[in-house]
């Protein structure tokens, strides 16, 4: 996100706030291709990058045309306080359905329940997080929304019911690599629950979805946020300097909220 400063184009004027594909630098150049103006009149120019850009888009996208949750039925997010899980919760919820959050530490869990309305919220750190997240879904799960695999994945697995959705959009677990591990292969089994449970398991990336809904998301999702129906936290570093610091502590799972690194104020 950054703010025009010279202009050669007719359509972007000086002090402009735009989206832009630059990475993580001071200034840019840009031919305007790809470029958003952003409206700080609709809604804080931040969530261009949570809850109205493109987490919030794969939460959007992934529920509505991946999980397809009816009313009634259990949905269950994993890392539920990031900028992705809070919103398919929220919306969840919205649709209809009990939502249910994957969390690590006592705070997060606190927020997502008390401030994000969760129906549960469970401690994946906890010593007997198997248990809580059974009791937290006694009626199974039918919309799993995975960010996270690993450990969390397996505890998931026998609680999804027969026919149960699960879009797949993150595996933070395991993006450093995995360690040894017990040596245990368990993709066995969950080849196994797949067929006999007929779960459907699909992986995707937002921009499969942009063209066709990505302004409906904009209008639906911003109505929603300017109404207080949806709520969002951002976690803001100061300082290109600290850039892999804040990205660091993403894959540690240390941030809390949409994770910005503001470059300048």
């Amino acid at each position: 996100m950054a703010q025009v400063i010279v202009s050669n184009r007719p359509d972007y004027s000086v002090g402009d706030i735009v989206l832009a594909q630059t990475g993580w630098r001071t200034h840019a150049l840009s031919d305007s291709a790809g470029l958003r103006k952003l409206d700080s009149a609709t809604a804080p120019v931040t969530t261009a990058l949570g809850v109205l850009g493109m987490p919030g888009f794969t939460a959007y996208s992934g529920l509505r045309f991946v999980g397809m949750p009816k009313p009634g039925e259990t949905v269950v997010v994993a890392a539920a306080s990031g900028p992705v899980g809070s919103l398919v919760g929220q919306l969840a919820k919205i649709g209809g359905t009990r939502a249910v959050a994957i969390a690590g530490g006592s705070r997060k869990c606190s927020f997502v329940k008390e401030e994000l309305k969760f129906d549960a919220a469970v401690d994946h750190r906890s010593i007997d997080f198997p248990a809580q997240l059974a009791a937290a879904c006694p009626n199974g799960i039918d919309v799993y929304f995975e960010n996270v695999g690993g450990m969390v994945w397996q505890t998931v697995l026998p609680l999804l019911n027969n026919f149960a959705r699960v879009p797949v959009c993150g595996l933070v677990a395991q993006y450093n690599g995995v360690g040894a591990g017990d040596g245990i292969d368990r993709l066995p089994v969950t080849m196994h629950e797949i067929l006999f449970k007929s779960l459907t398991l699909r992986g995707f990336i937002y921009e499969e979805f942009v063209s066709q809904h990505y302004s409906e998301f904009l209008r639906e999702v911003g109505a929603l946020i300017a109404d207080g129906r949806i709520r969002y936290r951002e976690d803001v570093a100061d300082g290109l300097e600290r850039a892999p610091e804040a990205f660091i502590a993403v894959l540690d799972g240390r941030n809390f909220g949409k994770a910005i690194v503001r470059v300048s104020a």
